[in-house]
């Protein structure tokens, strides 16, 4: 009798399995042009520096009025063009405060620094459910002008992102010839909850369904990230991080990469960022002649999925900023 039971209940679940699976085809097949309609890069660089402040002061003017103070843009500068400008791109529902004490370090270094807030980001209601009307376009559109920025800002333009700032960058990275380094720490190409090959049909999947919001952390609820990040993430917008990330792969089968050289740093203790799309990404750049390196940080350190922010628990920027600092400098 358990035998039989054992057997329909396996027969069931391969049903259900290969249904859902049908589904996942169906889905990919209806919708696989919609990740090819990505805005384009449209480079329009600042030509010195006081074209670049200008660019800023426009940055600065779209904020909201109910934007949290510790949110806003920054742009750590030394009052003129420097030798180098660094871009520093935070993580999905967080914002340029998140950077500010590698931005003082890089600054400190000589560097020219830009910290632009993403769309939707740092309004003073961190319950607010504007973030999940992020978009692909919009991601790539930031990345646009923040590099025309700081094109005016240094001679030589670095580029850092996390996270899903890691995948801004590599958008960026792969457009715009203006960036000379570019680093991708643990860009969020896909994510560990989803198997690697399913992300495509997942990332579909929950783009042609209601949006809905969960708590980074269930326990601490809004209480477990930093006063100036969202404690909640939108399924729709991790889904246009993941189409972001998708146009970066197909684009890099066409072509090299514009940046002169892209640092992969992966995290391997990361609990959040499936590591493996990021090295087939990068393995991609370099068949077809980019100058692309890797960087993996000691799993003994276990480090959080969030290496920047000094208040995170298991942080060790005391090793992590050094050598990010030494990687773009190298």
């Amino acid at each position: 009798m358990f035998h039989q039971l054992f057997h329909r209940l396996r027969t069931a679940l391969q049903y259900l399995l290969g249904a859902f699976a049908c589904i996942a085809v169906i889905l990919v097949l209806m919708v696989k042009k919609s990740n090819s309609f990505m805005t384009q890069s449209h480079p329009h660089p600042a030509e010195d520096y006081a074209e670049a402040l200008k660019l800023f002061s426009s940055l600065q003017a779209e904020e909201p009025g109910n934007m949290n103070p510790a949110c806003r843009n920054r742009l750590l500068t030394h009052g003129k063009r420097t030798e180098k400008a660094i871009i520093l791109v935070h993580g999905y529902t967080s914002s340029p405060a998140q950077f500010l004490e590698l931005g003082q370090q890089f600054f400190s270094a000589g560097y020219n620094v830009l910290i632009a807030t993403f769309p939707h980001h740092g309004l003073a209601d961190r319950m607010t459910k504007e973030h999940g009307r992020l978009t692909a376009d919009e991601l790539a559109i930031y990345a646009d002008r923040t590099v025309d920025i700081a094109s005016g800002l240094g001679d030589q333009v670095d580029m850092l992102g996390l996270s899903a700032g890691g995948v801004t960058t590599a958008w960026a990275a792969h457009n715009r010839k203006e960036i000379d380094t570019a680093l991708l720490v643990s860009p969020a190409f896909a994510f560990r909850k989803i198997p690697t090959i399913l992300t495509y049909a997942a990332m579909i999947f929950y783009r042609n369904i209601p949006d809905s919001f969960e708590w980074w952390d269930p326990e601490k609820k809004k209480n477990g990230t930093p006063l100036y990040a969202y404690p909640q993430y939108s399924h729709h917008a991790l889904t246009e991080v993941l189409r972001l990330g998708f146009t970066v792969k197909d684009a890099a089968v066409e072509k090299a990469p514009a940046a002169k050289k892209i640092i992969l740093v992966l995290n391997p203790s990361d609990e959040m960022v499936n590591n493996d799309m990021a090295i087939q990404i990068a393995e991609i750049w370099t068949r077809k002649g980019g100058n692309i390196s890797t960087y993996s940080f000691d799993p003994s350190l276990k480090l959080p999925h969030d290496l920047i922010d000094p208040t995170q628990s298991g942080q060790r920027i005391d090793i992590v900023y050094p050598k990010l600092i030494d990687l773009v400098n190298s």
